[in-house]
Order: C-alpha cells, then structure tokens, then sequence
C-alpha cells in the first residue's frame, strides 16, 4: 500500500523507474531502501541547516559584526557536516557521485524554496518553478541508465 505523500513526491521529482525507493522511504518496506531512505532524509536535515548557516542571518542578523555572523554561521555549519557527512557515505553505498550529487541539488531547491518562502517573505515566482523542471530534467538524464554506487 502506498500513502499519497510518495505517489505525490515521487510523481514530479523522479523517473518511473526510480519512484519505488521514495515509496518505500515513506511506507517502510526493504532494508536496502530504508538505508536509501536514512541517506535522503539526512540530506534533507543537512540541507535545512545549511541553508540557515548561509541565508538565515540575513533577517535575523542582520545589523551584528561580521565576525559574529561567521561565527554563527560556522556554528550552524557544523551541525549541517553531522548529517551531510553521514549521508553522503549512505547514499555512496547506492548511487553513484553523479547521481548524489543530483540529488543533494534538488533536496537544495526544494529546502531553499520552502525558506525562502517561509521564513524569509519571498514571493514565489514562475522562475523557481522552471529551475525546478531543470533539476527534474537532471534527475530523469542522471538516473536513466540506473542506480549504480
């Protein structure tokens, strides 16, 4: 059985033949998709706290010394290393770097997307969707011949 958040996900972010390792990631089925899954979803933490390190001092700090933002930023950094290191070895046990690196692109866009909508007011616009069909387009030509570490 399949819950709607996968077959909604799956649908846009990746091709045919690939949508079953995002299914399963939200249902819970096989050992080797969970580890997929545990990959996908520290990249996805990795990738909330990188977008804080670099973008979240603009509302938040903006008028401290620059020292003090790096510092803080630095900070958040490292917390995003605790997730992106570990994932990164995870998603090498299945995808190759090329593929990785896809990936981590669009859980960038989509965090990014999310933030700066969210938190920092910005006004969503045609763009972000078309950068979005790029990255779907990378997706579908990164992954076409197969999943390979």
């Amino acid at each position: 059985m399949q819950c709607a958040t996968c077959v909604c996900i799956t649908c846009v972010i990746m091709p045919v033949s690939y949508r079953y390792y995002l299914i399963l990631f939200c249902c819970g089925y096989k050992l080797a998709e969970t580890k997929m899954a545990r990959c996908l979803f520290l990249l996805l933490v990795s990738n909330i706290f990188m977008t804080f390190a670099w973008y979240g001092h603009l509302k938040n700090l903006a008028g401290r010394p620059l020292w003090f933002v790096i510092v803080v930023s630095w900070g958040i950094a490292f917390f995003e290393y605790c997730f992106q290191v570990p994932g990164n070895r995870i998603g090498a046990e299945h995808f190759s770097l090329p593929q990785l690196k896809i990936l981590q692109e669009v859980i960038t866009l989509v965090v990014f997307c999310v933030f700066a909508s969210y938190y920092m007011g910005v006004k969503l616009t045609w763009n972000f969707l078309w950068a979005g069909l790029c990255l779907v387009g990378a997706v579908f030509f990164i992954f076409r011949d197969g999943v390979s570490p």
